[in-house]
């Protein structure tokens, strides 16, 4: 061999053993390869016993890639109708809602609507879009200052509250002319006014959250109470579905069963679970203990949802929770809000509103009567959510131009709605029919709300000196929400 005083005058040398070496190194294990074939083509293996592994397998990997297509597609039609809503006035959120629609079977028709999003899929990507969905309202609830509606929790409850009897009473009411048309003999008529009492009850968590992100109202005291109202109001009305649902499968102790244990939940989360949060996000403050933490929160994440879906108010109100239990300007807030919300709003979030278009079926109402009926149920709705959350507003201090601006903003319905509206079909509570014009009510609320809100924003900011519109001062947060606000603008400078 040569030493290294040689190798070093002529480099070439070990150039040269070293690619002998290396080729010596690969015939050999050829060569070995193939002796170990010849003996093992001799050796003779067991059959199959079930042949449907092998098929599964190839079922698994159609899944995956058509999965992967159909975020794809989403994405990409989800974004370019954003910017065309954007252009039209409308915030990106609604372009992304009618992109899932225009995917479905609605407009497609189901055999073209297939070969994007085959129903096959729609479990892995409502996996996909629940993720999502928790993810995204962990966010919000990070962002969230407990310190803006502090002075005005009662009002904030009692706001919400009758954001929910006033459309219940009058879906009650409206159930009288829709039961003998709608409905059948085996459903009854106790089971059904609830149900719809219910349904017009219900606001879009998520969507609202959206649009007071387009409308850079989140961090304002309206949209800080808009939030909050649309929160308890959710959490309220699921925990009379469950309710309605033990009704309507003839077992009421399920309801009260879930409205207790959502109180206990609730108060557990801020009485214990708040102060313990609170002291570990002051302790550690450092990057090298920030991992660790963001395990811990990551953990607690997962157990809060799993504990609300337990209990039966849906696990994004247990995500939300939590995120609103962590200090927004502590050190774990702000990085999990710079790391989290790209991925969330541009690969998940898209997920939730494609399977709203793969569940509304819009060629089910097929004459004039039907869309007329569509149509009450259009203004039933909008009458009860908007009239009784401005009455309430109004009575408890805030001004009509902003009790209308927070009327308009708790008529948003979407997915959750769906989600509702599917309990009462599985129920068979409510026909495919009456779902159709339910679905229609859903998108239509949450169409109007952003004309509206920017009228009402406009006339607002002009004609009053309020501040609940007001963005909270930068330099009073921390850089991390300051740096979430900055990417929040140079995104809309770009859509």
């Amino acid at each position: 061999m040569f030493t290294d005083t040689q190798t070093r005058k002529f480099p070439h040398i070990r150039s040269v053993w070293t690619l002998l070496g290396y080729s010596v190194m690969i015939v050999f294990t050829v060569a070995v390869f193939l002796l170990i074939r010849s003996h093992g083509e001799l050796l003779k293996a067991p059959k199959l016993p079930n042949a449907e592994l092998a098929i599964n397998a190839g079922k698994s990997n159609d899944i995956f890639l058509h999965v992967l297509i159909a975020l794809a597609a989403i994405i990409l039609t989800g974004q370019l109708l954003a910017k065309l809503f954007r252009y039209l006035g409308q915030p990106p959120v609604i372009g992304e809602v009618v992109g899932g629609i225009l995917l479905g079977p609605s407009l497609l028709g189901s055999d073209i609507s297939a070969l994007i999003l085959p129903p096959s899929i729609a479990p892995f990507l409502g996996i996909i879009a629940q993720l999502g969905v928790i993810l995204y309202m962990f966010l919000v609830g990070l962002e969230l200052n407990p310190t803006l509606i502090q002075h005005r929790a009662s009002a904030i409850v009692t706001t919400s509250h009758a954001s929910i009897i006033m459309p219940f009473l009058l879906g009650a009411l409206l159930a009288l002319p829709l039961y003998p048309q709608l409905s059948n003999s085996h459903v009854s008529f106790t089971s059904f006014a609830l149900f719809i009492g219910v349904a017009m009850s219900i606001t879009a968590f998520p969507v609202l959250a959206r649009i007071l992100a387009d409308y850079r109202m989140t961090h304002t005291k309206l949209g800080a109470e808009a939030l909050s109202c649309a929160a308890i109001n959710d959490v309220t009305a699921w925990c009379l579905l469950a309710f309605v649902v033990g009704i309507a499968k003839a077992q009421m102790g399920d309801g009260l069963y879930v409205t207790a244990a959502a109180l206990l939940y609730t108060a557990f989360m801020f009485l214990m679970a708040r102060p313990f949060l609170e002291w570990v996000t002051q302790r550690w403050h450092t990057e090298a203990h920030s991992k660790t933490l963001v395990t811990f929160i990551f953990f607690a994440l997962l157990l809060s949802a799993l504990t609300a879906e337990a209990i039966g108010i849906h696990a994004i109100f247990g995500a939300f929770l939590l995120g609103a239990m962590i200090p927004h300007d502590s050190t774990v807030a702000q990085t999990l809000t710079r790391q989290l919300e790209s991925i969330v709003t541009i690969l998940l979030l898209p997920a939730f509103f494609a399977l709203t278009g793969m569940r509304t079926r819009i060629d089910l109402l097929s004459d004039v009567s039907h869309w007329l009926m569509c149509g009450l149920i259009i203004f039933t709705a909008t009458a009860g959510k908007f009239g009784g959350t401005v009455v309430a507003a109004r009575l408890t201090g805030l001004s009509w131009n902003n009790a209308a601006m927070l009327g308009t903003l708790m008529n948003t319905r979407g997915l959750m709605e769906l989600i509702v509206l599917n309990v009462g079909l599985d129920l068979k509570v409510i026909s495919p029919t009456l779902f159709a014009m339910m679905v229609l009510m859903a998108l239509v609320t949450t169409a109007m709300t952003s004309p509206v809100l920017q009228i009402l924003k406009a006339r607002t900011i002009a004609g009053s000196k309020d501040d609940m519109l007001t963005e909270i001062n930068p330099a009073s947060h921390t850089s991390g929400i300051a740096t979430s606000k900055r990417v929040k603008k140079r995104a809309y400078s770009k859509r």
